[in-house]
């Protein structure tokens, strides 16, 4: 059955399906923005490159192709975790507009038809070098956008426990950091580490952990698992959608690497939880020949 937006939100208890997406860096030069570019305060405007109109039909595809076939178009609620506007940060000189404003406007015409759709909309506190100090910029941008308060009215939270589908279904906890690496070899490292903290520290409180941990901020897709009595137990670190910046060709690892783009979903089935994603990947550079 396919519920239409005024039915999704009539709906009581959790929906089934948690779509989570980060990083999208709007105001940026190689994040993501509409194909129609953007207004600037003064007046003026700017249009995407070659590069960020391919990665907007990833975006379109997403949202209007994967997301319904893997929600099998039942309710589904959205989760982002993280680094929505670019900011002005390290000195760059690749921003759009260093007014906030100008950024701010991106992102609500990016997110805005997002969260029209969705059940119910969650909003995570990214890079303080991107969002602003305690996450100002993004707090202002999830109020705009309807997200879910906390207990402390927060719009943009710092961490989310949920539970997704009926009260069997899995139980997540998001943030936006986690560890990086410069080494391929151990690009999994902080995933199994964070996974192993949550059970640490939820034996030594004797509280449910969860069984999904959700993460961002590398701007690469990984997922380890571990074989779980209920399912699956894993961290998930999330693609996002920032083409490769000046910055990343300094830093091991990413100096070889392609930008990755795309997000994934945590769904409770009728007889099991599990997760799916969707990632797209730019091609190497060109090879010149003489």
């Amino acid at each position: 059955m396919e519920f239409d937006d005024a039915q999704k939100r009539k709906i009581k208890g959790n929906a089934p399906n948690l779509v989570v997406i980060s990083d999208i860096h709007a105001g940026c030069r190689l994040g993501l923005c509409p194909p129609t570019g953007a207004r600037l305060d003064d007046g003026g405007g700017y249009l995407p490159s070659k590069l960020q109109l391919i990665v907007w039909e990833w975006w379109k595809e997403f949202w209007e192709a994967w997301v319904p076939l893997v929600c099998r178009k039942e309710p589904y609620d959205v989760l982002f975790n993280g680094d929505a506007l670019d900011g002005v940060h390290h000195g760059s000189t690749t921003q759009i507009s260093h007014n906030l404003n100008d950024q701010f406007r991106i992102a609500m015409e990016i997110l805005e038809p997002i969260v029209a759709k969705a059940r119910k909309y969650y909003h995570i506190r990214g890079t303080e070098a991107h969002v602003g100090p305690s996450g100002v910029e993004e707090e202002r941008l999830a109020k705009a956008l309807g997200a879910e308060p906390n207990e402390e009215g927060q719009y943009a939270r710092y961490e989310l426990w949920k539970r997704i589908g009926n009260e069997n279904g899995p139980m997540v906890h998001a943030m936006h950091h986690i560890g990086t690496t410069g080494s391929a070899a151990y690009e999994s490292s902080a995933l199994q580490a964070a996974l192993t903290a949550e059970f640490v520290e939820a034996g030594r409180n004797r509280v449910s952990p969860p069984d999904y941990v959700l993460r961002a901020h590398r701007h690469r897709y990984l997922k380890v698992q571990n074989p779980s009595i209920r399912s699956e137990a894993a961290t998930i670190v999330g693609p996002g959608w920032q083409l490769k910046t000046p910055f990343t060709y300094r830093i091991a690892g990413g100096q070889v690497s392609q930008p990755q783009f795309g997000g994934y979903l945590i769904r409770q089935g009728s007889e099991e939880f599990y997760s799916r994603f969707k990632r797209w990947e730019l091609s190497r550079p060109k090879v010149e020949c003489e």
